[in-house]
Order: structure tokens, then C-alpha cells, then sequence
């Protein structure tokens, strides 16, 4: 059985590590790379189904006609992904890799080898020997706000809800997937949410989900999350708080995202 790794992209033509991408598919025979193209407006898809010729039994691309956000890419290539029965788990990194593939497997390992896991996700907070985790210092200092607003949200002891590296079984699919999300970048706490909720409470999720401290991680720059959304992220969050715990809402995909999301893909036979 397969890990499907996604990687959103949105204007990479110029950012995506081509080499890094085939490199990795070559040598790992265990892995799937399900890219999907978020409404970009320069040759990214281009550059992706080049990546794709070079092995198409392991390179799905989905092309997604206009830029729906980190959210509604992610949740395409899980929805797409959660159809293919040699794939046992699913997660996704950032196209620039700012956690790479070694860390990644790292986490895939985790969840492998503790069978009562469904989650394992990686962390920029928790403690590494290393000294690998690079951070802009302004950044660093707001996500020590987002941080705390973000622990007031879910009630639960996560040190890092945003880091863009988790992997999960296949089985989590229809749990934490298979409604829109109310927000286009911060849909992981979104996620931690719905398992909340679906397994029952603090106590029951916390057995099912592992942080893992990467080894690893580095801040690229020209982030496609502009300084206005940043300042927004506490009203966000309020948001998604009052929708999720007031309103007990979780909210329903409008139908203009699910016939954008899966207007093309660009799928090869995945080995059964």
C-alpha cells in the first residue's frame, strides 16, 4: 500500500524545485505525488505535467480552473485521492518544501508503526536538536499570537497547528473532507475540529493524533498569504470558533467550488 502526498500550487513556476519533486518519485517506491493546480496564472501547470511525464504511474495532476486557496486544493487532491485502492495514507506538504521529503517520511513512519494513530503531523515549535527550523522573527513573534488564539479555539495541547506537513489514514477522508471549509488558509484548525468532534472530545483525539518535532523547516519568502490576511487571522478565528462551538455548523461546499475543483485532472493507472 501507497502514501499520496499533495502539494497545492499556486503561481510556482518560478518557486517549485522540479528536480527535488523527480528526484524523490524516482527513488521511492512506496509514494505517490498528487499535485494540484490552484487556478495559477503563470506555466505552473506547465511545470507539473512535466513532473509527470517523467513517472505518470506516480503523478496525479488536478488542475483547478481559478485560485479556490490552500483549503479547497488540499481537499481536492483528498477527495480525488480518496477513491484509489492501493492508497492507505494521504498528506500533504508545501510546494516549496519548506519541510522536506526526509521529515515528511519521518512523519509517514510514525503513523505506519503506531497502529491506534490516525494523524501525525509535523511541528515547528516542539523541542529538536538540529537547530533546523528557520523563522522570520516577525513571523515568529505573531505566530505566538495565533498560537495562543488558536489554543483558546480547540482546547487542546498542540503546539502547531499551522505547519503545512501532515499525513493521515484514508479512513479520515469523510470525516474531515468531505465539507468546504470556512476559511482559504486556516483549514487546519478547521481539521483538528471536525476530528474533535467525530472521535468525541479532547481526551479520544489526543490518542489518535501525534506532533512530531521536524528536523527541519525553513521560511521562503514571497508568501502568497498577503499582510492583510495575516492581520485578519484573530477575526478568522473567531469565525470559524462561533460557526463550529455557537452555531454547530460545519459548512456545506458551494457548488461553484465543486465544479471548479474537478473541472481537470490529470490522472496515470496507479499500480494496483
Amino acid at each position: 500500500m501507497k502514501t499520496a502526498i499533495i502539494i497545492p500550487c499556486y503561481n510556482e513556476e518560478t518557486r517549485i524545485n522540479k528536480s527535488a519533486f523527480i528526484n524523490f518519485i524516482q527513488s521511492s517506491e512506496n509514494y505517490h505525488l498528487c499535485f494540484v493546480n490552484d487556478g495559477s496564472k503563470d506555466k505552473t501547470l506547465d511545470v507539473l505535467k512535466a513532473i509527470q511525464q517523467t513517472d505518470q504511474q506516480k503523478v496525479s495532476v488536478i488542475d483547478m480552473k481559478r485560485n479556490s486557496g490552500k483549503a479547497a486544493a488540499v481537499r481536492a487532491g483528498a477527495r480525488y485521492l480518496h477513491t484509489k485502492s492501493d492508497i492507505e495514507h494521504i498528506g500533504f506538504i508545501d510546494a516549496d518544501l519548506s519541510t522536506d521529503f526526509e521529515d515528511f517520511i519521518a512523519l509517514d513512519d510514525t503513523l505506519k508503526r503506531n497502529k491506534t494513530l490516525k494523524m501525525v503531523f509535523g511541528s515547528r515549535a516542539k523541542d529538536n536538536d538540529g537547530g533546523g527550523i528557520k523563522k522570520d522573527p516577525l513571523r515568529a513573534v505573531f505566530s505566538k499570537v495565533i498560537k495562543m488564539c488558536v489554543y483558546l479555539i480547540l482546547g487542546l495541547p498542540i503546539q502547531d497547528t499551522q505547519c503545512g506537513a501532515k499525513v493521515f489514514k484514508k479512513e479520515l477522508i469523510p470525516v474531515i473532507y468531505a465539507k468546504g471549509f470556512l476559511s482559504k488558509w486556516l483549514f487546519d484548525v478547521e481539521l483538528f475540529i471536525r476530528l474533535k468532534k467525530y472521535m468525541g472530545g479532547k481526551t479520544q483525539v489526543m490518542q489518535v493524533i501525534h506532533e512530531q518535532a521536524l528536523n527541519r523547516w525553513v521560511h521562503v519568502d514571497d508568501s502568497k498569504l498577503g499582510l492583510k490576511d495575516s492581520l485578519e487571522i484573530p477575526l478568522r478565528l473567531m469565525i470559524i470558533w462561533f460557526n463550529y462551538n455557537v452555531l454547530s455548523l460545519i459548512p456545506v461546499a458551494a457548488s461553484v467550488e465543486e465544479s471548479e475543483v474537478f473541472a481537470e485532472i490529470y490522472p496515470m493507472p496507479m499500480a494496483a
